[in-house]
């Protein structure tokens, strides 16, 4: 077993008006010996912006500002910008997040040169409905049933002809070109998927319709143990290692006790990450404080942000919905426990 140290609450909501119902879910980015965060903040109506701070080193606050970073600014987001993942690719940052406008959450992109001033590029997942992605998967065949066994979830009672967009969820890029293509993971539950491509350019609505005709040779991860059999979804960025590249991610669990979301481990082949080269057969770590059991969603540990400070990981989460708090791990350790558990790939 993996040694995991909760390193306990980093943030709290504040009175200000656009965070004063949670903090969550960071997009991490360490910069020298500082952090930068840009988090979920949540204001009451459940509307959602970024919020930044500043650690110096992995757990100490030192800048924390009183107005978000980035906000709603179109449409198709304007209910929210959630749930932020960061990476660097070259010499651009790559900001993706999830828009929300109240009744759609997809996969959206900003860019920047310098971490301060991002550039939204808009949503890059595909624009289908529910019902085309239903049809273009049964079509594929040999996909997980599950992927289109979602109905409950998109056609409500109250609105049954409300058209209902493919939810395309927790986009995260790799943090350099593989076999010079840009590449990132995204979920449709119940598994996790991957593209890679030249340039965004090519994600088309032609792309899309060939990458679901097609689905079952782009998922990556699909649910296998009872701790993430609802379903599982990216968390943080993928960390390069000598051994490929470790993938935290989150799954989800539906118990008596309700819905419960955990920290999994995975590692993917560093030239080909589309197979899974191993998997942890338990929890990284799972919600057992009273700050991760209870709060606007009970029971939620979500990584989304790591920092390597020597050989120890630190694991940046959202608890309950409500807080930012850390874990971490010695990264040694945890490649080495992963390496026990290698997978049998077929792709």
């Amino acid at each position: 077993m993996i040694n995991i140290k909760k390193e306990g609450i980093l943030l709290k909501k504040t009175h200000f008006e656009f965070e004063n119902e949670g903090v969550l879910n960071p997009a991490v980015m360490r910069d020298g010996d500082s952090v930068n965060i840009y988090y979920r903040a949540v204001r009451k109506g459940n509307f959602s912006s970024i919020g930044y701070c500043r650690l110096d080193g992995p757990l100490t606050i030192s800048e924390r500002w009183d107005k978000p970073f980035m906000i709603p600014e179109f449409e198709y987001e304007s209910h929210g910008v959630e749930d932020a993942r960061l990476v660097k690719i070259d010499d651009l940052f790559y900001m993706t997040y999830t828009a929300y406008d109240g009744t759609n959450a997809r996969g959206a992109l900003a860019t920047s040169r310098d971490l301060n001033h991002f550039e939204k590029q808009g949503i890059i997942v595909p624009d289908i409905s529910y019902a085309e992605f239903v049809f273009l998967a049964e079509s594929a065949g040999k996909v997980n049933k599950n992927y289109y066994r979602n109905h409950k979830f998109y056609y409500q009672e109250a609105d049954p002809e409300k058209k209902i967009m493919l939810w395309d969820k927790n986009v995260i890029f790799f943090p350099r070109k593989i076999n010079g293509k840009l590449v990132f993971l995204h979920r449709i539950r119940p598994g996790i998927q991957i593209v890679s491509v030249n340039n965004l350019n090519e994600l088309t609505n032609a792309f899309w319709e060939n990458y679901f005709l097609n689905l079952e040779k782009n998922i990556v991860l699909d649910p296998v143990y009872a701790f993430e059999s609802s379903y599982v979804g990216s968390g943080c960025p993928p960390i390069e290692t000598e051994y490929g590249w470790l993938l935290i991610y989150h799954g989800v669990e539906e118990t008596h006790h309700g819905i419960v979301y955990s920290a999994c481990a995975a590692l993917l082949d560093l030239n080909d990450p589309s197979k899974e080269l191993a998997r942890l057969p338990y929890v990284l770590f799972s919600p057992e404080y009273n700050w991760e059991l209870n709060g606007e969603v009970d029971n939620v540990v979500f990584p989304t942000g790591t920092a390597l400070f020597g050989n120890t990981l630190f694991i940046y989460y959202g608890a309950a919905d409500t807080y930012i708090a850390c874990a971490s791990v010695k990264l040694p350790e945890l490649v080495a426990e992963l390496l026990k558990y290698s997978v049998k790939n077929e792709k």
